[in-house]
């Protein structure tokens, strides 16, 4: 009897494994649908809670969602434009960024020789590791990805509008269709347990990422570090990716400030960088937020990486957000709840 049922539970494992692989190909090869529509459904989300602040002002829905669009449309054709000729700015002056980089590491010669210092970091190794080339590859294919989707603009912005129309009536939708029984309700009210999770945390990540955004721009601007915007929007951007991402944008300024402004302006960057993250990360946010994601440092890492491969630079993005869903949906089951354990930190 005892393996019989431990037979039924290795079966049922492997069929959830293979279905799983199914999907996930299927995600895979449905890429180029997949990520535009979560992009709309990401843009959707953040507007909610702005549509929702109009309407309550007497606004009508079809006049919010116009007004929040168009400001969207506006904002973003602009940065685009400046964001671009600042890449393009900076990719042309890779060739000089090496040689000027070559001439700071060549000024370190004399306090390298005199502590032995070769022994343990070779010319060679420190001049392929801080080159601006291989910075501005991950650059480019970060922001080639997320205009490639957005290139389809048009498209993308009916389906945010068709969201956004459609959220007022979704609640009563999903009520009248999980109104069967008890353990319906209970879905429904998991499902709108993950929603809420979802947009909550979006709205707050977005205007924290928005406030760190501007302080870089800003800090930069007072430094008079070239390309600020470019590195502002970049600060913007990764700034989804909890715990690395403040990293991720942070390093290649520092480079740039130490190669062209020189070591000290070098040491102000990164400073400014270390204050905006811990204030606005450790303080502002949590504060905001009320509680931690709930996610180890391992789980988020794995899930960039994860969610990068399936959707591209939008997966990158998007990563917490993804697996922030997939943990709140299993934990709303019993059956389900010790693998969300497995995503947490293990305080819970």
């Amino acid at each position: 009897m005892e393996n019989n049922i431990g037979k039924q539970n290795i079966i049922t494992v492997l069929i959830t494994l293979a279905c799983l692989v199914i999907i996930l190909a299927g995600i895979k090869a449905a890429v180029e649908i997949v990520v535009p529509f979560l992009l709309a459904l990401f843009l959707a989300i953040i507007c909610t809670p702005l549509i929702n602040f109009l309407v309550k002002l007497k606004v009508p829905l079809w006049l919010a969602v116009i007004t929040l669009l168009g400001l969207i449309v506006i904002t973003l054709t602009s940065f685009a434009g400046l964001v671009g000729n600042a890449v393009n700015e900076f990719s042309a002056s890779i060739p000089e960024y090496k040689q000027l980089l070559a001439q700071r590491i060549a000024s370190l010669a004399p306090i390298m020789e005199r502590f032995d210092l070769y022994r343990f970091i070779p010319t060679n190794l420190v001049q392929e590791h801080l080159d601006p080339s291989i910075i501005m590859g991950f650059i480019r294919r970060l922001l080639a990805g997320i205009s490639g989707v957005i290139t389809n603009g048009f498209v993308l912005l009916l389906i945010v509008v068709f969201m956004l129309f459609e959220a007022p009536s979704m609640k009563q939708k999903l009520a009248i269709f999980f109104a069967n029984n008890r353990e319906e309700r209970k879905e429904l009210e998991n499902i709108q347990r993950v929603l809420n999770s979802v947009i909550s945390y979006l709205a707050i990540k977005t205007f924290v990422s928005l406030v760190t955004g501007i302080l870089v721009w800003a800090s930069l601007v007072i430094l008079d570090v070239q390309y600020a915007v470019l590195w502002g929007t970049i600060a913007f951007l990764l700034n989804y990716i909890p715990n690395i991402g403040s990293v991720l944008a942070a390093i290649p300024v520092i480079i740039q400030a130490l190669i062209l402004n020189g070591y000290s302006d070098g040491l102000f960057v990164a400073i400014a960088f270390l204050a905006i993250n811990m204030v606005m990360g450790n303080i502002v946010e949590p504060r905001m937020m009320g509680r931690t994601l709930g996610l180890s440092t391992l789980v988020v890492f794995i899930s960039l990486i994860f969610w990068g491969w399936l959707l591209g630079s939008v997966g990158m993005l998007l990563s917490v957000p993804l697996t922030m869903a997939v943990k709140i949906a299993l934990e709303s089951s019993e059956k389900t709840k010790k693998y969300a354990y497995l995503l947490s930190e293990g305080k819970e």
